[in-house]
């Protein structure tokens, strides 16, 4: 029984020696006309991490062969830029060489190396477009298919000058 008596004995005590305490709340008088609005408490939230959305996949290259080769294709300005610029440097070197014109240097057997060259490019040209690789995809840096088209333009625009003043001047032009 003594244990009985100090079980019964001990909440007893407890009760009476709990202390008191008070609690204070503030708040703040709401303007007139404003509706009195409750706030939720606040939880703290997690960063959010911003994950890039996957590029969109690279359109599809066409590969017949009236869409490589149509006019606004990717093969004939590329093909005759990377000819003229072929061209113009090679005239420009036997012109300085042996002092013959493009029309005399066409006269010597011009011709001949000119369709081969000419074969042999297109081909080298066509054969990654046929595959489906896009012009744009081996390009970077400084070497870029837009510096490219424009080089090609430039080398057209020049060797049809050098071939005109050429002949108006009668003569190499150097």
């Amino acid at each position: 029984m003594a244990t009985s008596s100090i079980f019964m004995a001990t909440p007893i005590t407890l009760l009476k020696k709990t202390p008191t305490f008070s609690v204070k709340c503030m708040s703040q008088t709401p303007q007139s006309g404003e509706p009195e609005v409750s706030k939720p408490a606040t939880t703290p939230t997690l960063p959010q991490i911003n994950i890039p959305p996957p590029p969109p996949p690279a359109p599809k290259v066409s590969t017949k062969f009236s869409d490589v080769l149509a006019f606004s294709g990717p093969a004939p300005e590329r093909i005759n830029g990377r000819l003229a610029m072929i061209g113009f440097v090679s005239a420009m070197a036997v012109e300085l060489s042996s002092g013959q014109d493009v029309f005399t240097q066409i006269g010597n057997g011009g011709v001949a190396v000119f369709v081969g060259t000419s074969v042999v490019l297109t081909l080298a040209s066509l054969v990654p477009l046929f595959k489906g690789v896009s012009v744009q995809s081996k390009s970077s840096g400084l070497m870029t298919s837009d510096a490219e088209l424009w080089n090609g333009r430039v080398a057209m625009l020049g060797l049809v000058a050098l071939a005109f003043t050429e002949y108006v001047k009668g003569s190499a032009l150097v």
